[in-house]
């Protein structure tokens, strides 16, 4: 077995607590429409558009169940998409920063979301909501791009220019 072989670090998906306040509010409107429905005597067809609020409370928890990210030695991969899969791949050398936010929402059920900065144009922050073992997981792969940092010899530079293209500030480690 090859020592330069990808291996998968972590793989998860946000909790559905993200959906709580829209699946909660979807639900209500569905039980108010066949309320009113009912007790204004209306067509018994009314009921469907009962079924508006309900396929989008649908639309998003499969939204949030099929969003699965992994990361693996040498890269974050985040797959995504209903009815088409859609896959966002970043170089894990791009991490300029890991954050990790804690809003009391989700500490209560034991969540916290993990914020991620890279230098890829495409992809220039990745947020992963709501996944239990927070402080583990960002350290994991906080390590793990230092690891291919230091495997690959890159280390992240950051240019600002202030207003002239002649003054340049450098920010960042020499290579």
């Amino acid at each position: 077995m090859s020592t330069d072989e990808e291996n998968v670090v972590w793989k998860g998906r946000s909790s559905q607590i993200v959906n709580f306040w829209p699946l909660v509010t979807a639900l209500l409107i569905t039980v108010l429409i066949i309320a009113i429905s009912f007790w204004m005597d209306l067509p018994i067809w009314f009921c469907v558009l009962a079924l508006v609020p309900l396929a989008y409370g649908g639309w998003l928890y499969l939204g949030t169940k099929l969003m699965v990210f992994e990361f693996t030695s040498e890269r974050m991969r985040i797959y995504e998409g209903i009815l088409n899969q859609k896959i966002n791949e970043v170089e894990l050398y791009r991490v300029k920063d890991t954050s990790l936010e804690k809003p009391f929402w989700l500490r209560v059920f034991g969540l916290s979301n993990i914020v991620l900065t890279t230098s890829d144009r495409s992809l220039p922050a990745i947020e992963i909501r709501a996944v239990r073992n927070g402080i583990v997981i960002r350290e994991k792969l906080r390590k793990q791009v230092e690891l291919l940092r230091d495997k690959k010899r890159v280390r992240e530079v950051d240019f600002e220019s202030g207003g002239d293209s002649d003054d340049m500030e450098f920010e960042g480690e020499m290579m």
